[in-house]
């Protein structure tokens, strides 16, 4: 049995040991609820590993980037496997916690190739269209039972191709989630005040993130403008190493995401989307700004206002006899049938016609006898 100085040592080590990015985003209450069963969350990023805190929820995708072929060794990323962790981490053996332990990850490669490709212009007119590891990754997921997609990177411009990879996505009602970028301090980020919008966190629909420090402020590499919609912790983040940047605070975005997917199934993708950006907080002054969107996510708040949309959902039902007011109902429209008047207006007319006609063949026998 523990003596009271040897419990309070414990409990100590206890918080000491509790990852602080994740007490920011209030997971441990979201976790009494769901911790992501039955969620596959797709990370489009390079291979993940498969640690001890992953095992058996790797799901290995073909490579979206043509640069590997049959025979080649199918190496892993090790930050590519961080950011796994992130998502889906349970902490077995001391390893990487993330925000949806019991999610499976689907792993889509696509950063083994520059992300920078050819781009075509989205009102153009329609020609040959140019893939990209993108494009085929989104796809990949979502035809492969994804329910939540993260994209920790993207590209500056917009390819029609990959916009029409997410369009795809959100029609079949999947979670897109990615980061805004890491450019904040470029040289054009700090003249103009605002950054480059980075793809797929710039499309609508799509839950753009940024990644903010452990005072809830915006991380000064992290990119700022109207694609972010929700922050996340990105600054010295614990995996077994610091890792800091919008890519890791996605990561732990799409745990979230699978939290609630799992609790509400039916939940459609939009009101997933709404249920993070109502709850995060504290909202910026204006409810809204271009560095933290609407504030850091609350998981268990997320939770909270997901079951509330879901209650919205359901419609009453409504009897047949119903109407508005309360005299009696208006007949129906009447199918459309003959006119009286024009009837008899076409009948009179046929009629004096026949007469004339007749007339003026009774005057044309007589001038001819």
């Amino acid at each position: 049995m523990l003596r009271p100085a040897a419990v309070a040592v414990a409990a100590l080590l206890a918080v000491a040991a509790a990852p602080a990015p994740l007490d920011d985003l209030n997971i441990d209450a979201a976790w009494a609820q769901t911790k992501g069963s039955g969620v596959t969350v797709a990370l489009l990023h390079d291979r993940v590993g498969e640690p001890a805190e992953l095992k058996g929820r790797v799901v290995q995708a073909p490579d979206m980037t043509g640069t590997f072929f049959e025979g080649d060794e199918m190496r892993t990323n090790d930050y590519s496997t961080v950011l796994a962790g992130l998502v889906a981490g349970n902490g077995t053996g001391g390893g990487r916690q993330g925000t949806a332990p019991e999610a499976k990850v689907l792993s889509v490669p696509i950063t083994s190739m520059p992300l920078d490709g050819d781009l075509v212009d989205p009102e153009g007119a329609q020609g040959s269209p140019i893939d990209s590891p993108i494009a085929r990754g989104v796809r990949y997921a979502v035809n492969h039972g994804a329910q939540v997609i993260v994209v920790p990177v993207g590209i500056f411009g917009v390819g029609r191709v990959e916009r029409d990879a997410v369009a795809y996505a959100l029609q079949r009602d999947v979670v897109i989630v990615s980061g805004a970028g890491d450019i904040g301090r470029w040289p054009s980020s700090t003249a103009n005040g605002t950054s480059y919008w980075q793809f797929p966190a710039g499309f609508p629909g799509v839950i753009g993130v940024t990644a903010v420090d452990d005072a809830g402020v915006r991380a000064p590499d992290s990119s700022d403008n109207l694609s972010v919609l929700v922050a996340a912790p990105g600054v010295r983040v614990p995996t077994g190493q610091a890792v800091n940047g919008t890519q890791a605070a996605s990561a732990m975005v799409g745990g979230v995401a699978a939290l609630i997917r799992s609790k509400y199934p039916r939940l459609p993708a939009e009101l997933v989307v709404r249920s993070m950006s109502d709850s995060a907080g504290p909202h910026p002054k204006n409810g809204y700004d271009d560095k933290t969107g609407f504030g850091v996510v609350n998981a268990a708040g997320a939770l909270t206002r997901a079951g509330e949309l879901v209650g919205y959902q359901q419609a009453a039902p409504v009897g047949d006899d119903l109407h508005f007011g309360g005299g009696p109902k208006s007949a129906g429209p009447q199918p459309p049938g003959p006119d009286a008047i024009r009837l008899w207006v076409y009948g009179v007319a046929s009629v004096l016609s026949l007469a004339a006609f007749g007339l003026l063949a009774a005057l044309l026998a007589r001038r001819r006898r």
